[in-house]
């Protein structure tokens, strides 16, 4: 770089700071390419971006330092800072740009620690350039564009936000049929349980009356069977004078004479 002998005291102290973040971001980034772990990368990136940060901020009050002593030097020097500014932000654009394609690599999601966009040496690109050196119609197309980018977020969130609204109005929907679904199975449920029960107390009284039946059965077939026995026993035997007792089962008596056979 060309030297700053003849200028202030306060520009070139400036101009030592910048070049010491500089070599700072020179050994960051070489160091930032033997790093495996994402985590440390991740870190390591974080510190470079602070150190950007500040290095734009010297940059900025290095130019307000120029404007405010450009009467006070000859042409020569006032040409040869304004090389050593758009040779600082060139440098700084190149870093800028490094920390973007690590941060890409990394999928670094992060919202931007760099406040601002990033400083460029020439006026044709609006976005890069200090506020400073831009003119005032370069300031105000940089707001109008800003302003169209702001409405176009804005919009998006409308959207997004719209778009929430209807899937939360759905989900409440689809969540009320599925509570009268679960109502009217709740429902369900009891009047198969009512039937169930009452299917089990007609049960138990067919089981009751079946028992009774049987106990009935049983007795007539024991009093059949006795009956049996008693014929079978009466056939076999028939002078058994137990069973003559029984009505029914006795020899008939004898025949009644009458007077007329008699005589």
């Amino acid at each position: 770089m060309d030297s700053l002998s003849g200028v202030s005291g306060t520009l070139a102290e400036l101009d030592g700071q910048i070049a010491d973040i500089f070599r700072a971001l020179s050994n960051g980034f070489q160091k930032l390419e033997k790093i495996k772990d994402a985590n440390r990368q991740s870190r390591q990136l974080e510190e470079l971006t602070g150190k950007m940060r500040e290095c734009k901020r010297l940059i900025k009050e290095f130019d307000q330092g120029i404007k405010e002593e450009e009467a006070s030097y000859d042409f020569e020097t006032n040409k040869m800072l304004s090389e050593k500014k758009q040779s600082m932000i060139k440098e700084l654009n190149s870093y800028v740009a490094l920390r973007k394609k690590y941060s890409s690599s990394l999928d670094n999601k992060r919202v931007d620690l760099f406040d601002g966009p990033e400083v460029n040496e020439g006026p044709s690109q609006d976005n890069g350039m200090l506020a400073s050196t831009m003119t005032n119609q370069q300031l105000m197309d940089t707001g109008h564009r800003m302003m169209n980018e702001t409405d176009q977020a804005i919009q998006r969130s409308k959207q997004v936000v719209e778009e929430t609204i209807n899937v939360g109005a759905e989900t409440a929907a689809a969540l009320k049929a599925q509570t009268d679904q679960m109502n009217r199975i709740v429902n369900e449920l009891d009047s198969i349980h009512f039937s169930i029960k009452k299917a089990s107390q007609l049960v138990k009284e067919i089981g009751r009356q079946v028992a009774t039946d049987r106990c009935i059965m049983a007795m007539l077939f024991l009093i059949v069977c006795g009956v049996v026995a008693i014929i079978i026993v009466k056939i076999v035997n028939p002078k058994n004078k137990s069973i003559q007792d029984i009505p029914g089962l006795a020899p008939p008596a004898p025949g009644r004479k009458l007077l007329w056979d008699v005589c």
